[in-house]
């Protein structure tokens, strides 16, 4: 499993398709344990780009607090599980949440 976690500050920023920077967290598949993670910049926002541009890294899950429709379809399109209304929390954090079936939602923060 892959996971792409947008970032502000080190911590999961609220706006998926504008942030800066993302961490992709490689976890293994048998032990559920965290094995690379890496930060790197996305490219400029475009419309429908980083679902693709996700896709090649090999994402197969996108932790956001907040995604829009229209990203969170191309996502699902690409085989990429959305995550949406997560808090803002570091990415390692947020990933071994999940993997351990704690990580909660609350409300997608984008409305577009």
């Amino acid at each position: 499993m892959k996971f792409a976690i947008p970032l502000a500050e080190g911590k999961l920023t609220t706006h998926f398709g504008h942030c800066k920077m993302f961490a992709l967290i490689t976890v293994d598949d048998n032990t559920k344990a965290i094995t690379k993670k890496e930060e790197i910049v996305p490219p400029p926002h475009e419309p429908g780009l980083l679902p693709v541009w996700l896709h090649e890294r090999g994402v197969t899950h996108v932790i956001a607090g907040g995604l829009g429709q229209k990203a969170r379809v191309l996502m699902e399109e690409k085989n990429i599980c959305v995550l949406a209304g997560a808090p803002a929390l570091e990415p390692e954090t947020l990933v071994n949440q999940h993997l351990a079936g704690t990580l909660t939602f609350g409300a997608n923060g984008c409305d577009h």
